[in-house]
């Protein structure tokens, strides 16, 4: 492969393991993990044609819009709140109780119908990844990513468009594509959202509709049964660390990055959404890194 690369891509590809590999928090993976893959880190990061083609449209490709309240019926709405969030949890404990021991099939169903939450006004049906199967296989990879944005609505599945290309050039770089019929196993990484709907009105979701939600994505990591959890944005990462993190609201996502967490037994590594990377070219590196250190967690320790 031919490239012309300027001072700043040459950094770029040295820190990201071409010739010597550092994991920015001190661990992660060996200098002889990532010169096994020198090809597809560059592929990923820094390679002209790949980066005009995952930089499509990123211009244009904004943060959701959060819609402020009306000044008139803000009172109103603040009234209100305690009791919305009273009724979530409660709806929340009893649907929990039910879906614990859903096979696929019905999972989809209840998720199809849930109004657990006003997340689900005005949606146009719930994002789910294997909707259409009947069983979700095991995959040693699980990727939980933000809120729908509008294409994933649109679509009605995980990381559309620009926003899933990044991430499957991302994931196919240490050798894993989505989940999918005849796709499962050490290969497969299976895609969700940390919440299923995108309401009528974009804004984002309380910590109640996002507990209300976590129980689906609970059953989903015990019907896929993964062996590392990516979680990529800041509502995935107040989901799965809530209850090991406490604060996790009031931390930066940079700041959790490069440690390594357990939700339900299982190891999490936080990292940027891809959808952000669009926008913020100078943390793929950053992410690269995450990648791999969730690699590192599969990889068997050396006796």
């Amino acid at each position: 492969m031919s490239l012309n690369l300027d001072d700043r891509q040459r950094a770029m590809l040295q820190e990201m393991g071409v010739r010597v590999w550092q994991h920015p928090q001190g661990g992660g993976v060996s200098a002889r993990q990532a010169a096994a893959m020198p090809d597809q880190a560059a592929d990923f990061a820094i390679e002209k044609e790949a980066a005009r083609a995952m930089n499509t449209g990123a211009a244009a490709q904004k943060a959701p819009e959060i819609r402020k309240p009306n000044p008139v019926a803000a009172s109103t709405m603040a009234s209100g709140i305690g009791v919305a969030a009273m009724a979530t949890t409660a709806a929340s404990a009893g649907l929990a109780e039910g879906i614990a021991t859903m096979a696929w099939p019905a999972l989809a169903q209840t998720l199809a119908t849930c109004q657990a939450c006003s997340l689900h006004v005005g949606c146009r049906s719930p994002v789910t990844a294997g909707s259409e199967h009947d069983a979700l296989p095991q995959a040693d990879w699980l990727v939980v990513g933000e809120p729908p944005d509008e294409a994933e609505a649109r679509l009605g599945t995980p990381f559309a468009e620009q926003v899933g290309q990044l991430l499957d050039n991302m994931l196919k770089a240490v050798g894993v594509s989505r989940w999918g019929p005849g796709n499962s196993g050490a290969t497969a990484a299976y895609l969700t959202n940390v919440v299923k709907c995108r309401p009528a009105v974009v804004r984002n979701p309380q910590p109640h509709e996002l507990a209300a939600c976590e129980n689906y994505l609970r059953r989903e990591v015990a019907l896929v049964q993964p062996k590392v959890i990516l979680a990529l944005g800041r509502f995935a990462a107040q989901s799965l660390l809530s209850e090991r993190v406490p604060e996790v609201s009031a931390i930066p996502l940079g700041k959790l990055r490069g440690q390594i967490y357990l939700y339900q037994g299982i190891p999490v590594v936080v990292s940027y959404h891809p959808a952000y990377l669009l926008r913020s070219q100078g943390d793929k590196a950053r992410a690269w890194a995450d990648l791999c250190l969730a690699l590192s967690l599969l990889k068997p320790v050396a006796a």
